[in-house]
């Protein structure tokens, strides 16, 4: 009887003074996942992480830029496995849902499972105005993307190899998750979330995201990837408000010249701007055309190289 190959597993855990929680999750996925290869992404940690996951067995991998899209960039330069399981090292996140959450990407279902953090959580697992700001992301993305997300930010993740193929990665900090979520949504991966436990951080483990500075680069990436990936929306829009606006102003002198004497126009400063306008209007609608059908030829040509690469 022909037996199933089982797929190669590895859990990736991006650190930066994590060490007091960090041999407890190396352990915890250890349990669940005897077979699988554990890796921590030391990103210049100042106490023992490096340390304590090389104790419990990790194989440790140095980060030097600073950052956790950095540290992301390169997790998927590490090649060679059927599964990727991507988890805080912060022991908030349960390692007996990963199995939930390899069932789908394992089955074909979707290409990342995410553990959804949102429905289940403690009063101290978020601080204040995080819970706000994951929502105000979500909605913006659910709408951009005609998606129906509940999480955007989670850190606990499984995907498999197209996504290390396919994804672009670009983002330096906290905002990586939305670009993630973003990415994949719009080369038409598919993403399933599955609802996880939250738990508030052990004792000695501090989070490094800062609400307001990480809030406002991740709301800028959010816009930045919209404008990129859906120009001729961002750039249209632009367009057709100025046009609009030029025919609102417009109106004074075109009145003038259809009431007065002679036809004369006494409101010239607001002919010369409603022109200037309308002219820019169009401009910003030409712009987001051209960037529209570049960025079509664009995913074309990647769609052929990813194919190539599988």
């Amino acid at each position: 009887m022909e037996t199933c190959k089982q797929p190669n597993i590895v859990v990736l855990i991006p650190c930066f003074n994590e060490e007091a929680a960090v041999g407890k999750v190396i352990d915890d996925f250890k349990q669940q996942l005897p077979e699988a290869d554990v890796v921590v992404f030391d990103n210049n940690s100042t106490d023992r992480t490096a340390a304590v996951a090389g104790e419990h067995g990790a194989r440790v991998i140095p980060e030097p830029r600073q950052g956790k899209g950095f540290v992301v960039d390169t997790m998927f330069n590490l090649g060679g496995y059927d599964l990727y399981i991507m988890v805080d090292g912060d022991d908030t996140y349960p390692a007996e849902a990963v199995g939930q959450l390899i069932e789908p990407v394992l089955e074909g279902r979707a290409d990342m499972a995410v553990g959804s953090r949102l429905s289940d959580y403690t009063d101290q697992s978020f601080r204040n105005l995080h819970v706000f700001g994951n929502k105000l992301v979500r909605f913006c993305i659910n709408r951009i993307m005609g998606s129906d997300l509940k999480d955007i930010l989670s850190g606990y993740r499984v995907f498999n190899k197209s996504i290390l193929q396919t994804i672009p990665v670009v983002s330096s900090g906290f905002e990586i998750e939305t670009e993630l979520t973003i990415q994949t949504l719009y080369y038409q991966r598919t993403i399933i979330e599955i609802p996880v436990p939250y738990r508030q951080r052990p004792e000695g483990s501090v989070s490094k995201l800062h609400t307001f500075r990480d809030g406002f680069r991740v709301l800028w990436k959010l816009f930045s990837l919209y404008r990129s990936l859906k120009p001729l929306t961002v750039f249209g829009g632009i367009g057709l408000m100025l046009f609009v606006l030029g025919l609102l102003i417009g109106s004074l002198p075109v009145h003038d010249y259809f009431t007065n004497p002679d036809h004369y126009v006494e409101h010239v400063p607001s002919a010369i701007l409603a022109a200037s306008l309308i002219l820019l209007s169009w401009l910003f609608v030409f712009t987001g055309l051209l960037l529209h059908m570049m960025n079509r030829r664009f995913r074309e040509l990647h769609n052929v190289l990813t194919r190539n690469r599988a």
